[in-house]
């Protein structure tokens, strides 16, 4: 039995090697970024801050109420709020790696970061208040990471994980405050 699979494919190769080594050398000073980005930059770096404000935002509620909470269930409302910041501050540091990736710039400028901001500063005057706009923030974070990850596709894989990955995080918070909010309620 003969192959009808030409010479150039048998090697499992879907382009030629050393067209993408002429590809490499020819273009070095792009650095990672080959032919095969093939999203907007600009407008990903300009999302990716969007969403490094985001998270900013997020720490800085999480840490108010860490701070504020008071009451009877305050203890395990607290720890939860800290690990919560912790868990945002992580996000925004790689968000910010990423954006330097792209040949950006982080902006952390605090005079624009609620404006850029999809989650609210909103800081709670009760316990019950933290909780219910910490659940609002998180759900808001999942929304606008979901659409991040559906504009993103295939045009840059590497930001679409790291999204992912953030997404994935941001979908286990809204339970946490869930469960903290219905203790208050049945108290």
């Amino acid at each position: 039995m003969t192959s009808t699979i030409p010479q150039e494919k048998k090697d499992n190769r879907l382009t030629d090697v050393a067209e993408i080594r002429k590809h490499a050398r020819a273009n070095v000073e792009d650095g990672a970024f080959t032919e095969g980005y093939l999203a907007d930059r600009e407008q990903v770096i300009n999302l990716l801050n969007d969403s490094l404000a985001t998270e900013m935002v997020c720490v800085l509620r999480y840490k108010r109420h860490y701070y504020m909470a008071a009451g009877i269930h305050a203890q395990s409302a607290a720890a939860e709020f800290l690990e919560h910041a912790t868990t945002e501050q992580s996000h925004a540091d790689h968000i910010a790696e990423r954006i330097i990736q792209l040949g950006g710039a982080p902006d952390f400028n605090p005079d624009t970061l609620t404006s850029r901001s999809h989650a609210e500063y909103i800081e709670g005057s009760s316990l019950e208040d933290m909780l219910r706009e910490n659940l609002v923030a998180e759900r808001i974070a999942i929304e606008s990471y979901t659409e991040f990850i559906r504009y993103l596709g295939d045009g840059d894989p590497t930001t679409r994980r790291l999204i992912e990955e953030i997404l994935a995080n941001e979908e286990e918070h809204p339970d946490d405050m869930k469960t903290l909010l219905e203790r208050f309620r049945n108290a």
